[in-house]
């Protein structure tokens, strides 16, 4: 019994002094050293290049497509990595932080014009115009697709990607079906630099405004991740 007892008494010890030596990348990055992180000099350098890279994407679609631009929500976020899982490592474990960008451009157009509009869109993807991703060669049949008569068994798909953007836009040919429809910007607005930020521009702007004004509204959604610091093991 004593000699049981002896083996439990060392076992825990060892397991205490691993424990005490798992190292401190393996734990959850403290609050504090996120927002030192978030305010150096390298990630405030990294977040104002990445928001003018996607601004001057959004400034692209204002000038050369018949988009009209009515409302941009900015929305800056960075995350402390997470402690290492007993089972399995996920991508939370390996960072110190990750700092996120996503930008979020809603536009008008008039839904009657909506081949135009869409044409006008691809041919400044076809002149290799910085920033927009989507033309002809890859996207053209949106355009035969409008043009053809309405067969409603052929439903329509108001969505583009690409490699770093998605365009979508209210039905055109479905407007009975307003769940459809592009949504106000959802969640709250959270300010509290450095870890999250949010510019809604302009403040009072709305997408039902939008809509009222144009006719249709299309979304444009652009995001990067511009700062990582992964842990040392």
């Amino acid at each position: 019994m004593k000699r049981v007892k002896q083996v439990k008494t060392a076992a825990l010890m060892l397991l205490a002094l691993a424990v005490s030596a798992c190292s401190a990348e393996d734990r959850a990055v403290p609050e504090k050293t996120v927002r030192e992180l978030a305010g150096s000099p390298e990630a405030v350098n990294a977040r104002q290049k990445s928001e003018a890279g996607l601004r001057e994407v959004v400034q692209a679609y204002v000038e050369h497509t018949p988009l009209k631009l009515g409302l941009v929500v900015v929305r800056d976020n960075c995350w402390g990595g997470t402690a290492k899982g007993w089972l399995e490592t996920r991508d939370s474990d390996l960072y110190q932080i990750s700092c996120g960008l996503n930008v979020t451009a809603y536009f008008g157009a008039n839904p009657k014009h909506i081949v135009p509009v869409l044409d006008g869109i691809l041919t400044a993807g076809d002149r290799n115009v910085p920033g927009i991703e989507f033309n002809h060669t890859v996207d053209g049949a949106l355009i035969d697709y409008y043009r053809k008569p309405y067969d409603k068994r052929n439903p329509e798909v108001p969505l583009r990607d690409a490699a770093s953007q998605s365009l979508k836009w209210d039905p055109v040919r479905d407007r009975q079906w307003k769940p459809n429809f592009i949504s106000e910007p959802t969640g709250p607005c959270e300010n509290d630099p450095p870890v999250k930020r949010c510019l809604r521009e302009p403040s009072s702007a709305t997408v039902a405004a939008i809509r009222k004004q144009y006719g249709m509204v299309f979304q444009l959604n652009l995001g990067t991740t511009y700062f990582k610091i992964m842990k040392k093991h």
